[in-house]
């Protein structure tokens, strides 16, 4: 699969959440491609913003989308990486922010 590939699979299913890819298509595509990676690295999508340890279990958090990507959105517009945003974002109505990293880690 190719990260285009997985945008047009990926973007009806989101948006129909109220979750929208970035409207910088070269950073989602990369973003994308990150996961793809991952994806045949570990055997699941975990966040290309993120260390994973290819344990499953530590990284179910991590796994795309997020644990944190909701309250991310919620209270930022955007989660951390930038790959999921609001319609508010994208349309550049609200502030775009740096999101801090809410994940704790103990590995």
């Amino acid at each position: 699969m190719t990260p285009e590939e997985l945008y047009e699979r990926l973007k009806p299913l989101q948006e129909s959440k109220g979750y929208f890819f970035n409207k910088d298509r070269e950073m989602v595509l990369q973003l994308l491609q990150g996961l793809l990676i991952n994806k045949e690295r570990y055997g699941y999508m975990s966040c290309p913003c993120r260390l994973a340890t290819g344990d499953r279990e530590k990284d179910k958090d991590i796994i795309c989308p997020c644990l944190y990507r909701e309250p991310d959105v919620k209270e930022y517009g955007s989660c951390y990486c930038g790959l999921y945003v609001s319609k508010e974002w994208n349309e550049e109505l609200i502030p775009h922010v740096y999101v801090p990293e809410r994940r704790v880690t103990s590995f």
